[in-house]
């Protein structure tokens, strides 16, 4: 008969359960700590993997961070063709016996004062990203700021009065000072209460981008809008 080998238990090493650095387990950074209206802890919002526990296209992030500020640029240069500019039409000299080209009008570009040849006008001009890349990008961006460990959770977001004041405690208590709101949808009294309040701004969870989670330092996402975040 086969010799079967004894184990002992003695001889079992105990698991390792891994740890971050700020003493919690590595499933804990997939969970947010939720505050109040009022400032106070009101317990953990647990943060879905498939959204912001996605892998990180830094690439992807610097391309959509450039489309969306481009976008944002407006070009002021402007300039005026021969029929633009105010000018006489007479005709500048005879059109024959002085020896020089003939011309119609002291408007044309060769003449000081006149118009100018395919100059610069006032236009937009846009960069476009596709979908897949927008909503890819979008997820890099949720991710990364999961792993940095800077989104937290609001609750109670509906119920402020409009006043900055109130608002301004708020981020005071939870020590914030860069931050996008993030609401399930569009709160005007939460608008009107940061719009005095600089490096704040609020946006509903269908209007969010990655070039705006990049430009904040701290991501406040209601807890209702957490589950509007998928359908992106």
């Amino acid at each position: 008969m086969p010799r079967v080998k004894k184990t002992s238990v003695q001889n079992k090493k105990p698991t390792k359960i891994a740890t971050s650095r700020r003493g919690g387990t590595r499933n804990d950074k997939m969970s947010i700590p939720v505050y109040s209206l009022a400032g106070l802890a009101s317990g953990r919002l647990v943060l879905p993997k498939e959204i912001f526990g996605g892998k990180i296209n830094e690439k992807l992030l610097a391309q959509a961070a450039r489309v969306y500020s481009f976008n944002q640029k407006i070009i002021l240069a402007s300039t005026k063709t021969r029929g633009q500019v105010k000018g006489t039409t007479a005709k500048a000299w005879s059109q024959k016996g002085t020896g020089r080209a003939r011309h119609g009008a002291k408007t044309a570009p060769i003449f000081v004062g006149g118009g100018v040849v395919f100059g610069p006008n006032v236009r937009k001009v846009n960069l476009e990203l596709p979908k897949k890349m927008k909503k890819a990008a979008l997820l890099s961006a949720l991710s990364a700021k999961a792993k940095d460990q800077e989104v937290m959770g609001l609750t109670g977001l509906e119920k402020a009065s409009g006043k900055t004041k109130q608002l301004a405690k708020l981020l005071g208590k939870i020590k914030v000072g860069s931050a996008l709101i993030v609401t399930s949808e569009k709160l005007n009294n939460v608008v009107r209460a940061t719009n005095n309040l600089p490096k704040i701004n609020v946006l509903p969870a269908n209007q969010l981008n990655a070039y705006e989670i990049l430009k904040h330092q701290i991501l406040l996402i209601e807890k209702n809008a957490l589950g509007k975040l998928g359908g992106k």
